[in-house]
């Protein structure tokens, strides 16, 4: 199969920001920056001006993911809170245009810290700092009055863990390659083991970690934009730290198909992340061995996700085939932590 994805249509792109008003001063011109894992990410120039593209994978798509309506809009929501995004420019929702919904938002010229070996030019201290940096961004976004920034309706508080549980275990049933008796036990013990009511309810982001935030090149204490949003919602905030602390774990490698950065063992570890987020916002971690199972399992089926599509010919990157490496460890993983709360 080919490793890329077909090429972005630069003159339909072009003709809806034309059409958007945006100023466009020459032929657009375009380069992959990322794809094959989620949304595919562009960036495209006019030779004057410089945007992002967001549009879904060609291929293998799976339920609730590669939104990128809903991600433009909750970044375009939290435009001026204290959460940094991009500026966001221009949604179209219309497929024809260049064959699927897309997203634009203004370059930002930052850093997108996403290997270990780009870790070697910082000092313990500055790493340190970094992760400090990331999880206030993450309580500020958790703090934030969902009906002040206009994200009331973006989704369902009630029953929001109980819903995920189901969410994520149909998703299994539908990219698994194989049954595993571990995703079964780990299902099984997460729907006995959900907790009556979800107390800590806000906007939740979905996917944080290091490299999905775009960091200041000269300070990496200093975070210019949380970026990938596509799998934002309103829901219990404590499921967004517990997925942060278990993107943590090695096999982030295989799923990301590198050394990833987050994954490294300079950056601080999950337990003193969680307390940390728990000091800054002054809130107890309930129920934390649930949040912890529910997390390996929704990055357990994320990764078999990521071979599905790879199988459906939608992988960017040959590497993405490889994925489902992370998904017996991670299942394991989860079953340990809601052993630990027996």
């Amino acid at each position: 199969m080919s490793a890329d994805p077909p090429p972005l249509d630069v003159r339909g792109v072009r003709a809806f920001l034309e059409g958007q008003d945006v100023p466009v001063t020459g032929p657009l011109t375009s380069e992959l920056v990322s794809g094959g894992r989620s949304n595919l990410t562009y960036a495209v120039t006019d030779g004057t001006h410089r945007w992002i593209v967001r549009r879904p994978p060609h291929s293998g798509l799976t339920p609730s993911a590669h939104d990128v309506a809903r991600e433009w809009r909750v970044a375009q929501a939290l435009q001026f809170s204290a959460v940094p995004v991009p500026p966001a420019v221009a949604l179209c929702e219309d497929p024809s245009v260049i064959g699927a919904p897309f997203a634009v938002s203004a370059f930002i010229t930052g850093l997108v810290v996403r290997t270990r070996a780009q870790l070697d030019t910082y000092s313990s201290r500055e790493l340190e700092s970094c992760v400090t940096e990331l999880v206030r961004v993450l309580a500020d976004l958790h703090s934030l009055d969902v009906e002040e920034v206009g994200l009331g309706g973006l989704g369902r508080p009630d029953g929001f863990l109980e819903r995920q549980v189901r969410l994520w275990w149909r998703q299994w049933n539908e990219v698994k390659n194989q049954d595993l008796t571990d995703a079964t036990n780990l299902h099984s013990r997460l729907v006995s083991a959900l907790p009556h009511s979800s107390a800590q309810i806000g906007v939740v982001h979905g996917d944080f970690r290091i490299d999905n935030t775009m960091l200041d090149s000269t300070d990496i204490s200093k975070v210019l934009a949380v970026v990938d949003w596509e799998l934002a919602t309103v829901g219990d905030v404590l499921t967004d730290i517990a997925l942060m602390c278990v993107y943590r774990q090695p096999q982030l490698d295989p799923i990301l198909g590198l050394d990833a950065a987050w994954a490294s063992d300079r950056l601080p570890h999950a337990d003193a992340i969680a307390e940390e987020y728990a000091r800054r916002r002054g809130v107890d971690l309930d129920h934390w061995p649930f949040y912890l199972a529910l997390a390996n399992f929704k990055l357990a089926v994320i990764a078999q996700g990521i071979s599905y599509r790879a199988r459906q010919g939608a992988a960017a990157d040959p590497t993405s085939a490889q994925a489902e490496q992370a998904v017996p460890a991670l299942l394991a993983t989860g079953l340990s932590a809601l052993n630990r709360s027996a």
